[in-house]
C-alpha cells in the first residue's frame, strides 16, 4: 500500500509543479507519463483514489476526462508534497 501512497504523492507534485490548479486541467491519460510502463494501472488507481479523496477535481469532456488540483485544498496538498 505504501507504493500507492508514493504514486499519489508523485502525481500531486507533478500537477502542482505544472500549475494544474482550479480551472487549468490536464488529461487523465497524461498522468502516467514518466512512470514505468508496468505501473500504469497503479497510476490510474491512484488517480481514482485522489478524486474520491477530493484532492483532484474531475472534468468530463467530449475528448476524455480532465483533472485538476482542488484549489480549496492547496494547503493540504502542499503538506502532502513536503512530507
Amino acid at each position: 500500500m505504501r507504493l500507492l501512497e508514493d504514486i499519489k504523492k508523485t502525481i500531486l507534485e507533478k500537477m502542482y509543479r505544472n500549475g494544474y490548479i482550479g480551472a487549468r486541467h490536464t488529461a487523465e491519460d497524461s498522468l502516467p507519463k514518466g512512470f514505468p510502463s508496468h505501473r500504469r494501472g497503479e497510476v490510474k488507481d491512484a488517480v481514482k483514489e485522489l478524486i474520491k479523496e477530493g484532492l483532484l477535481i474531475p472534468k468530463p469532456t467530449s475528448y476524455g476526462l480532465q483533472v485538476s488540483l482542488n484549489k480549496y485544498r492547496i494547503a493540504e496538498i502542499e503538506r502532502i508534497i513536503k512530507t
